[in-house]
This record gives C-alpha cells, sequence and structure tokens, in this order.
C-alpha cells in the first residue's frame, strides 16, 4: 500500500470524565520527524506518543495536538480542613454561651465559612490517563493513515500512467534507432561518392566506419536498463511496506539512462522522444516526493 506523507486525523473521546481530543497532521520530511503540544501535566507521556507515532509513520513531519478537558471533578479532590473547622466550632459554642443564644450550629453552616472546604488538584493516576490517550491517539492514527492511503493510491495511479508513457516511448526510440546504422552507412556512401567522384570507394573503410558509429551511439543497454527500471518501478508500487527512498534511487536511475540516451543519439525524433521522457520523470520525482 502506497502512503502519502500528508496527512490528517482526529479524534475525541470522553473517558473517565476527560473529554481527550488528537489531532495529527503532516507534511514531506526525509525522516520521521516527531512534534507535539501537549498539556503540561501529560509531559510523561511525550515520549510514549512519539513511539505510538513511529511505529506506524517512517517518514514525514508529523505534529501532535492533545487537549484534555475535565467534564467533572474526575481530577479534583476536596478537602476539609479539620482544625479549622473545631476552631469555628468552638468559637460558636463561646459566642452562644456568652450571649446566651441558641447554638444551631450545622456541618453547611460550618462548610460555608472560609477555607473550611479546600479543593485541590487529585493525584494523576499516570497509568489511567495514559491508557486513555493512547486509545484517543490509536483512533486518530487510523484516520491518519486512512486518508495517507487515500492521497498514495492516487499518486500511484498517475506514477503507473507515467512509467506507461515511457515504456511507450522507449520502444518508439527502439524502432526509430534499429534502422540508424543503415541510414549512417548509406548517408557516408553518398558523400563519399559526391567527393571522390568516380574514384574507386573503400568499402572497408565505410564498414569500419559504420561499426565505430554502432558502437558510439547503440542505445540497446540502456533501453533495456529503462526497462528493467520501469519493471522494479511497478514492482515497488505493489509493495506493502514504505518505498519512497526506493523509488527515488530508481527514478535517478531512469533519469541517467534518459540521459544517455539524449547524449548518443542527435536526431532530432529521438531528441524530442528524450525531452518528453525527461518530463515525465520529472513529474513522476514531484509525485514520489510525497510517497511515504
Amino acid at each position: 500500500m502506497i502512503l502519502s506523507m500528508t496527512g490528517f486525523g482526529r479524534a475525541e473521546a470522553v473517558m473517565n470524565g476527560r473529554d481527550i481530543t488528537v489531532e495529527l497532521r503532516s507534511v514531506n520530511a526525509r525522516y520521521f520527524e516527531y512534534s507535539s503540544r501537549i498539556p503540561r501535566s501529560c509531559n510523561f507521556m511525550d515520549s510514549k506518543l512519539k513511539k505510538l507515532l513511529g511505529e506506524k509513520i517512517s517518514r514525514g513531519k508529523v505534529e501532535l495536538s492533545l487537549t484534555i478537558q475535565t467534564v467533572d471533578a474526575a481530577d479534583t479532590a476536596v478537602e476539609v480542613n479539620m482544625e479549622l473547622a473545631r476552631s469555628y466550632c468552638s468559637a460558636l459554642q463561646t459566642l452562644s454561651e456568652q450571649l446566651d443564644v441558641k447554638n444551631d450550629v450545622t456541618a453547611g453552616m460550618l462548610a460555608r465559612f472560609p477555607d473550611v472546604l479546600q479543593t485541590r488538584r487529585a493525584d494523576v493516576d499516570e497509568e489511567a490517563l495514559w491508557a486513555d490517550v493512547s486509545a484517543v491517539c490509536g483512533a486518530a492514527l487510523e484516520k491518519f493513515i486512512a486518508m495517507r492511503a487515500v492521497e498514495g493510491e492516487k499518486m500511484k495511479a498517475d506514477v503507473l500512467s507515467r512509467l506507461d508513457f515511457i515504456e511507450d516511448a522507449v520502444t518508439r526510440i527502439e524502432g526509430m534507432s534499429a534502422g540508424r546504422v543503415s541510414a549512417y552507412t548509406q548517408r557516408l556512401t553518398e558523400k563519399l561518392n559526391k567527393l571522390l567522384e568516380d574514384r574507386n570507394i573503400d568499402e572497408a573503410r565505410i564498414l569500419t566506419e559504420a561499426a565505430i558509429f554502432a558502437d558510439k551511439t547503440a542505445v540497446d543497454e540502456e533501453t533495456v536498463r529503462l526497462r528493467s527500471h520501469i519493471g522494479q518501478y511497478r514492482a515497488m508500487l505493489q509493495l506493502d511496506e514504505p518505498v519512497g527512498r526506493k523509488l527515488d534511487f530508481l527514478t535517478q536511475e531512469l533519469n541517467r539512462e534518459t540521459n544517455t540516451i539524449g547524449s548518443k543519439c542527435q536526431e532530432l525524433d529521438i531528441t524530442r522522444i528524450v525531452v518528453d521522457i525527461k518530463g515525465e520523470i520529472e513529474k513522476i520525482r514531484e509525485q514520489i516526493q510525497n510517497i511515504e
């Protein structure tokens, strides 16, 4: 499966009193690069999040965004300042006795006095929090990879169509090259006939020149290698693993063989085909730069 390096995934869930949201987005990068925006209280899990993503993503600059909002009092604890409550109770008792009034102190009354009840953040259960966050992150990662796969299939189809064009162009070059030596021999003979007029032409010399020309301008090896590279390209596009770096190397090889053909063949028709091939290779290069 071909994956694009560009992707986005988002997941949200309420778990154990917390509304957890994870967003993943990525752009092209030579290797896997990770960055995050997470609450300070979750710093302990940053390396775990990086590892979780790294198991599924091999290339791309990935940014993770994590937000956690409390939807109930799950992370809040209420404490009673018993010493202060006793002091208030004792003071009210003294007030009742001194003024001869009824002492109708209740717990609710004491709770309304300043600082009797205090709230604080409860200690975080790191394992439980990580379990919840990792579950939401996993869901976001699935959507992220699914989007990458959709984009990857589009790029794969585009590259395959361009490979078909290049293969067809190679066939045309092979056909044009087949008669190049005989055409060169004929042109050479005609030129010598015109120069030497009625003098005898050394046929052996003409054959030697034709052989040298054939050796210098033959592109059989290059076209064979081009076909081989195209076959390897198609095979790699079917693999269920990251192939971006391998395709980058093969693209360089396609370009190398095409340049060699262009330097050997000076005929205008073949030169035009070479230019077309190089244009397609460049478009392929642009695509694979975004393949994982």
